[in-house]
């Protein structure tokens, strides 16, 4: 009896070593038996433009897989006759057109999509001979354990559908395993660069007359989330060749509701080449926004941020207004208020665009400029946004732009009651500034009043047939009839400094003739201003760059070159420490300007760099933004695993468990047993 107990509990101990050696495979197999995968895909239109008769259309396409791991899928979608798509069009994925039929097939990197996950940074630019709107298909091609999708091997195929609102992702917990890293900036001071205004010049902390000439690059205002173009580009070797080519400002528009998602801690994804810009993977929108910005100051350019549009759209801006029905006056408040607070401390961000081009016409629910505290005077919610601005950051510049009407008779309709076009003045959206004459903008103190710069923007006949441009112009005519009243006047009569905010347009006649009389304007006044743009799928105006956003128009850029701020060959930048660029061909403010005092005490200060230098010596800690940014540079592989066991995990464990303890006892109760027998035999 005794040795056949003996057996048992022995079979027993073994049975629990094999289910406690087994238990690993057990629970990997059950993934790869578990239901089939179901994958479904979303194709969102984030963005369409003219271009040579043609329409281009910018999509991304987000795959969510709700049920096993695969290890492939492919995308086919449906689009028009006589579609196409460059080399540069599609990333993060392998893109086909056959006749009409679009085929998407994954990257390697890219290829598994893990039980419950999903893939949001596919992308492309479709060409089509017109508007369109696109639906599709995803398939698997593969589950993990190398079979297809469905118990009976068979393909599953889910239908996608178009919608407006971007894709969400939460936000990370690894960073990239490789790539490039956070620039840098450590070395760096925060706190030097700061700039104010006295008549009609902007000055550094020295007093030293600085001349902004920058940039536009969109993106962050059209539901990419990002620049635009950096599903194609490296985004910060973009960043780098626009600090050597020059550029010592880059305004970037972003729309409300986007710094309004990131205020609330949801992150619209970023659509983005993941192959090109390995070093953002697994970053949300708002670290890798945080890590551009650290990328501008490593580079020596300064950034003016530009609210847009209210809400997330590529044709956000046509809306008149600051406010939606979806995002209102106080949203619009909160979204510069975050921003401000956010870099208060970092010197790269010195300007705030409070709106982009408010307008509307005689009649509309326009934007209007009074001393009322209507709902749609501009002037007024300016004065209370600037302040905002002020209030958590009291040395930034504040640029405020027109509207797009003006009363001839202000006594009369000062209002803005009339509904006769004959009763207004006109001038393209955002420019009319004929109001700082009779209700300048008030911040409340001289300090204040000091960090404003007035913003017209100015376009050419290409964008619009203005009654200027009806028959023929010249540099003067241009001024009589459009610059000097609507906004020239205020730099002219010493009242504040002027930035063209936007300017440019296609190198063609008649368009070059007037990109080149405003060009003349800027060089003889020393007016600030940021070109638009820098974007090739800016469809009324072109870009500096061409579809794969790497290579540089040179025929344009040497026309904009003139009026970069150069001094001896070099360009001059706006950081004391920083050159400008990393080419050698631009200098830091400082070779001008001198040293610039930061200390309490008077002791520490910036050390000039010399010509070409890139990186400085003063003190100063990584600002706040950047060091979240740095922060979050994790090993890789950290954010894939689920945190918690199913219940068939427990239970499988709990089993083993079971027959582990089960089969201790029985080997110590036959261990006593036994000592005992031999104890009773000593006897």
């Amino acid at each position: 009896m005794r040795i056949a107990c003996r057996t048992m509990v022995l079979r027993l101990l073994a049975f629990a070593v094999v289910l406690v050696f087994l238990s690993p495979v057990l629970l990997a197999s059950r993934e790869c038996v578990s239901a089939a995968s179901s994958l479904t895909l979303t194709l969102t239109k984030t963005n369409s433009w003219a271009e040579d008769g043609s329409t281009r259309s910018q999509f991304s396409a987000e795959i969510k897989n709700e049920g096993a791991t695969v290890s492939g899928w492919i995308i086919t979608i449906t689009v028009p006759e006589n579609s196409s798509m460059s080399a540069s069009d599609g990333w993060n994925g392998i893109y086909s057109i056959s006749g009409t039929v679009l085929t998407i097939t994954p990257k390697e990197y890219n290829k598994q999509i893990a039980a419950g996950g999903e893939t949001s940074d596919i992308g492309f630019i479709l060409t089509t001979p017109k508007a369109v709107e696109l639906t599709g298909s995803v398939s698997s091609a593969g589950t993990a354990n190398g079979t297809g999708n469905g118990s009976d091997g068979t393909l599953a195929t889910a239908s996608g559908t178009l919608v407006s609102e971007p894709a969400v992702s939460e936000p990370s917990s690894s960073g990239s395993a490789g790539g490039a890293e956070v620039p840098d900036i450590s070395a760096a001071s925060t706190q030097d660069d700061w700039l104010h205004t006295s008549g009609n010049q902007i000055l550094d902390k020295n007093g030293t007359e600085v001349w902004l000439t920058g940039i536009n690059w969109f993106g962050y205002n059209t539901g990419t989330n990002i620049f635009d173009g950096v599903w194609s580009c490296n985004m910060q070797e973009a960043l780098a060749s626009i600090a050597d080519r020059g550029f010592n400002l880059l305004r970037i528009p972003i729309s409300a509701e986007l710094v309004l998602n990131w205020k609330d801690g949801v992150y619209p994804a970023a659509n983005f080449n993941q192959a090109s810009n390995p070093e953002l993977a697994g970053k949300n929108s708002l670290e890798i926004f945080d890590l551009a910005i650290a990328a501008c100051k490593a580079n020596g350019i300064k950034v003016m941020l530009d609210i847009h549009c209210a809400e997330t759209n590529s044709m956000g801006h046509m809306v008149n207004l600051w406010y939606t029905d979806t995002i209102s006056t106080q949203d619009y408040y909160d979204s510069l208020s975050f921003l401000a607070k956010r870099f208060a401390d970092d010197d790269t961000v010195i300007a705030y665009d409070l709106k982009n081009e408010p307008h509307g016409k005689p009649g509309e629910a326009g934007a209007i400029w009074n001393d009322s505290t209507s709902a749609n005077n501009w002037k007024d919610v300016a004065q209370t946004a600037g302040n905002l601005v002020l209030d958590a950051n009291p040395n930034a510049l504040i640029m405020i732009e027109g509207i797009e009407i003006y009363p001839k008779d202000i006594a009369a309709d000062g209002d803005f009651s009339s509904a006769d076009a004959a009763d207004y003045y006109y001038t393209w959206w955002g420019a009319n500034l004929r109001g700082v004459r009779d209700y300048p903008v008030d911040f409340g103190s001289e300090e204040r009043n000091a960090q404003i710069v007035y913003s017209p923007h100015d376009y050419g006949p290409t964008v619009y047939a203005q009654p200027w441009f009806a028959s023929g112009f010249t540099y003067d005519s241009l001024k009589t009839d459009c610059w000097n009243d609507n906004w020239l006047y205020i730099s002219q009569e010493n009242i504040a400094p002027i930035l063209v905010g936007e300017w440019g347009g296609f190198m063609t006649e008649p368009n070059l003739t007037w990109m080149t009389y405003l060009r003349t304007l800027i060089a003889e006044n020393h007016l600030s201003h940021t070109f638009w743009c820098f974007n090739a799928n800016s469809g009324d105006t072109g870009g500096l760059v061409r579809d794969d956003f790497t290579t540089w128009d040179e025929e344009k850029y040497s026309f904009v070159k003139e009026v970069l701020w150069q001094e001896d060959g070099k360009f001059v930048g706006l950081d004391h420490a920083i050159a400008l660029g990393k080419s050698g061909g631009g200098i830091a403010l400082s070779v001008l300007s001198g040293a610039v005092d930061t200390s309490p005490d008077g002791n520490e200060s910036v050390q000039e760099t010399t010509s070409g230098a890139s990186a400085s010596t003063a003190g100063g800690d990584l600002t706040p933004a950047a060091e979240s940014a740095a922060s979050q540079e994790i090993a890789a592989g950290s954010g894939d695993k689920k945190s918690g066991w199913s219940v068939l995990d427990t239970s499988l464990a709990g089993l083993a468990m079971i027959f582990v303890l089960a089969g201790s006892a029985a080997v110590g109760y036959l261990t006593y047993t036994a000592n005992k027998k031999k104890g009773e035999d000593k006897k």
